[in-house]
């Protein structure tokens, strides 16, 4: 189980995960997080996703934060926050990063980030975002909030959820269309462009949300349920 370590004003779980390539970045996160009270020993830095998901893979690893950039050397930082989210939906993921495309904004939040800061950032403001994660909030960059705000009157109210909806996310539809399809894992990983991991960890999640335990079982639903043709 992560530990937990407390300073006078804020609760800090262990331990942090950092992914980013850039040395002089992720160096600077580190001295940022340290200076709110982290120690060395309770920062995990990975230069790529490979990085990453070798230590996620370690049965005694387990992670409290992320800190994740989305441009790495070998993929978008969005692929691990789908991973990681479908593992553990409560796990708040901030986005660090120099991207500012509406695209990979919404891209990034709609995968699980619970936040987004630019690296333009002083060490003041970057610090405050930091410390709003830390206290369970969900910091959004002003120039990336005041994009956001502008496009709310353009997004259509959420629909109600029918009673035999299961309340699938858009990818976790479109999964289920490929195991219906019978496609199986890497065929679905190859089709859409993701990771085995992250394609596996969706499949869980809509085995739970259709209370099935099989492919068959989860074809047999989906078409009773008609959520597919």
């Amino acid at each position: 189980m992560p530990t937990q370590m407390l300073t006078a004003d804020l609760a800090l779980p262990a331990p942090v995960l950092v992914v980013e390539d850039n040395p002089l970045v992720r160096n600077r996160l580190q001295g940022l997080l340290q200076q709110l009270g982290y120690s060395s020993d309770a920062l995990v830095m990975a230069g790529s996703l490979a990085e990453a998901r070798a230590y996620l893979a370690g049965e005694t690893h387990t992670v409290s934060l992320v800190l994740v950039d989305l441009g790495l050397p070998d993929g978008s930082g969005i692929e691990l926050i789908e991973e990681l989210h479908a593992q553990a939906p409560n796990l708040p993921m901030l986005v660090v990063s120099a991207w500012s495309t509406q695209e990979m904004i919404w891209a990034a939040l709609r995968a699980g980030a619970v936040g987004y800061v630019l690296k333009e950032r002083d060490d003041m403001e970057m610090a405050m975002a930091l410390r709003s994660v830390l206290r369970g909030g969900a910091p959004i960059d002003p120039f990336i909030a005041r994009r956001i705000i502008e496009e709310l009157p353009l997004q259509a109210p959420p629909a109600v959820q029918a009673a035999d909806d299961p309340g699938l996310s858009a990818r976790e539809h479109t999964i289920l269309h490929l195991v219906v399809e019978g496609l199986s894992n890497r065929e679905i990983a190859e089709r859409l462009f993701l990771s085995r991991y992250t394609v596996e960890s969706h499949i869980k999640n809509v085995y739970r949300k259709l209370s099935v335990s099989s492919r068959t079982q989860a074809a047999q639903e989906a078409r009773r349920r008609r959520l597919v043709d």
